[in-house]
């Protein structure tokens, strides 16, 4: 019977980067993915030979010697990368309906100042204040800048901060108020609840520098799984962990759909926290635990459309936009069905293929999940077709021309240039990712109760370790440093700290 060090349940983001760093460190890893392909987030699919990006629409801090940068370093992935930069003077545009103007969101601090300053003459105190307060919060996560450090006492004046409540102090101006919000979807922004570290921490990452990946993010999954591969590691596709058993103080195995049994050391779950619990049977993880987890609020889902353009229709900018109906910058997810959307974001697809025309845009837009719920008994990822039935496909159908309609006032003749589009909905986003209810960002922060959604690493049973957007923080960023959380707590964290900042 085979044993090994490690066993990460999920192939997500942060489980294959905690994987990447434990095998680099001698240990002997397997990941478990149930589905057919791994990744989580970073997963891609291939429609008429454009490739869309499931999650990963575009990344912050990988210039030399920023964050993200040196922990793909560390890990010896940053140079196989196919990365394109986006816009120095506009990562991203934040338009509204009614106004023709677009709004530019900067790379660098002082560029981004200079930038809003064309527009807003009279507000470089609110931009600069704005500015110096994101480096404020920012300094006081540790692990963000690559340095160890107590995880709270650093910042527990800065967690009860309100991001829209802030934002409003700085100026008076709304529209600014709505151009500094405006792509709060990135985070699933909501209104005095949201807290600003959240906001700070995601925003300074593309202030850093913005990119994407061309053809896709999946390559980032791929690379990391060929380190842990290389290092010895073990990743077993269509492997669903149904079990997660403890015995005498101790999880010992964990047992699979297919009753195969895989024994290890240490565990380490990359699935919702929720989940992880309800697979775990054991009295040491006590109810009290487990009610707290199931209390806290998932963050909205999404409808994604994914369109693939006619040849040389679309023109292709380095770019992203986030579109918002008067005043409902931060109203956007509490639609009714005769407003949706109120909202919407749209990335274009790069690739090595192309470059003065877009192959393939993606539009995204919130979805609640009770919207699908009377399929929620079926389930894609069993055959890999879309089978749940006409009256699903009718949903999605109408849903995608609202949507397409929409769009088609601020980006006119996208209809004709349109050669096929697919659609995902919450149970899409359920199946392949992973989260119950198709969350987009997993758990919900609160800046009134900050210490409530913070998740050890660390479970009652000394060999069951979290990783994921759940413990810290959501997006690839974020999910990587929950990677070094979670295996610093396995590895000398210190230690491992100063070698991922001196690769």
């Amino acid at each position: 019977m085979k044993s090994y060090d490690i066993i990460i349940i999920g192939s997500g983001m942060g489980g294959l980067v905690v994987g990447a760093l434990l095998s680099k460190n001698g240990y002997c890893v397997c990941v478990l993915e149930k589905n057919k392909q791994i990744g989580g987030c970073l997963q891609t699919y291939v429609r008429d030979k454009v490739i869309f990006d499931s999650g990963v629409h575009y990344i912050g801090g990988l210039e030399p010697g920023q964050n993200l940068y040196q922990i793909f370093k560390y890990l010896g992935i940053i140079n196989k990368l196919k990365l394109q930069r986006m816009d120095i003077n506009a990562f991203d545009k934040i338009i509204f309906d009614g106004d023709n103007s677009e709004y530019n969101l900067a790379q660098g601090q002082e560029n981004f100042i200079q930038q809003l300053l064309i527009q807003f003459p009279d507000e470089e105190t609110a931009l600069r204040a704005y500015c110096n307060k994101i480096t404020e919060v920012c300094s006081k996560f540790p692990l963000y800048n690559l340095r160890s450090g107590n995880f709270f006492d650093e910042k527990s004046n800065i967690l009860e901060i309100d991001t829209k409540g802030f934002i409003e102090s700085i100026t008076t101006n709304e529209r600014l108020q709505e151009v500094l919000a405006g792509n709060n979807s990135l985070y699933a922004g909501i209104p005095d609840k949201t807290p600003f570290y959240v906001h700070a921490l995601v925003l300074n990452s593309f202030l850093d520098s913005s990119w994407k990946c061309v053809d896709g993010g999946s390559q980032i999954a791929r690379l990391l799984s060929k380190s842990i591969t290389e290092n010895g590691g073990e990743i077993h596709r269509n492997a669903e962990v149904q079990r997660i058993v403890e015995e005498n103080g101790k999880i010992v195995y964990v047992k699979l759909k297919d009753e195969t049994h895989f024994h290890g050391t240490h565990f380490i779950s990359n699935i919702h926290p929720v989940k992880t619990m309800e697979l775990t049977d054991s009295g040491i993880i006590k109810n009290a635990y487990r009610n707290r987890l199931k209390g806290l609020e998932n963050s909205i889902s999404s409808f994604t459309l994914n369109i693939v353009l006619k040849k040389d229709s679309f023109p292709y900018f380095k770019h992203n936009y986030y579109c918002h109906d008067q005043g409902a910058v931060w109203k956007s997810a509490e639609y009714t069905e005769e407003n949706w959307p109120m909202g919407y974001a749209l990335f274009l697809q790069p690739s090595s293929k192309a470059t003065n025309f877009a192959i393939g845009l993606t539009i995204l837009t919130y979805m609640r999940y009770e919207e699908v719920l009377q399929w929620q008994d079926t389930n894609n990822t069993v055959s890999n077709v879309e089978d749940r039935g006409p009256e699903y496909e009718a949903f999605k159908k109408d849903k995608a021309e609202i949507l397409i309609t929409k769009v088609e006032n601020k980006f006119p003749g996208l209809r004709e240039s349109i050669h096929s589009y697919y659609t995902a909905t919450p149970l899409s986003y359920r199946d392949y990712i992973g989260n119950e209810d198709g969350s987009l960002y997993g758990i919900v922060k609160d800046y009134k109760n900050p210490l409530k959604t913070f998740i050890s690493p660390k479970t009652k049973i000394p060999n069951l370790y979290l990783t994921g957007q759940n413990l810290n923080l959501h997006g690839i960023l974020g999910v990587a440093v929950s990677g070094i959380i979670t295996a610093s707590a396995i590895l000398d964290g210190e230690k491992l700290i100063e070698k991922i900042k001196n690769a």
